[in-house]
């Protein structure tokens, strides 16, 4: 007979994406994305404050494997590096072949996503907003509003994550401020 997991519930605020009871709690600052911005300049002035840029709350430790799904909250805080937008690491899932999906619930941002081949797409997020991410595709979010901008994610536990291949490379493009309104240009420091 298999050993089977009991059910559960967890709590969130749907307001502030706090999890009460929140298993792991990642918090991102600045030095931790060292390098991704495109403005190098002001990046390393901002460095000497080393701003919380976002933080992510998992709300459980279901085992990583086939079957299981894990959930968190992301909230990434309003801020520019340069005139580019505060955001999220963004990776590739390790095993490809997973999705996955993200609810907005609260403030604004975008969903910034990236084929293997380098296409880009980009959705825009707002409370109630479900952005599925398919397969194969490298996510980033990204804060474009004055507020917090929080986000839940459910994904497959054994997706697991690869950072490496965006902190190499980036995205494609980045989303930058221009004329007040964010706006999605080729990134500088892209290498093909």
């Amino acid at each position: 007979m298999p050993n089977y997991m009991s059910p559960f519930t967890t709590m969130i605020n749907l307001s502030n994406g706090l999890i009460p009871i929140a298993a792991v709690v990642q918090k991102r600052y600045l030095h931790d994305l060292e390098g991704m911005f495109a403005d190098s300049t002001a990046e390393d002035a901002l460095m000497i404050n080393n701003p919380l840029l976002y933080e992510v709350q998992e709300a459980t430790q279901n085992p990583m494997e086939e079957g299981q799904l894990r959930y968190s909250t992301t909230t990434i805080y309003p801020g520019k590096v340069g005139d580019e937008y505060y955001f999220t690491k963004g990776h590739y899932h390790a095993i490809g072949s997973r999705a996955e999906l993200y609810m907005g619930l609260a403030g604004e941002g975008y969903l910034l996503l990236m084929s293997p081949e380098n296409e880009i797409n980009v959705q825009r997020m707002t409370p109630g907003a479900m952005s599925y991410i398919p397969p194969y595709w490298a996510h980033r979010t990204i804060n474009i509003g004055k507020d917090n901008f929080v986000f839940f994610a459910c994904y497959p536990a054994d997706a697991g994550y690869d950072y490496a291949s965006i902190a190499d490379k980036g995205f494609a493009q980045i989303v930058v401020e221009r004329g007040g309104k964010p706006t999605l240009i080729e990134n500088p420091k892209w290498e093909k």
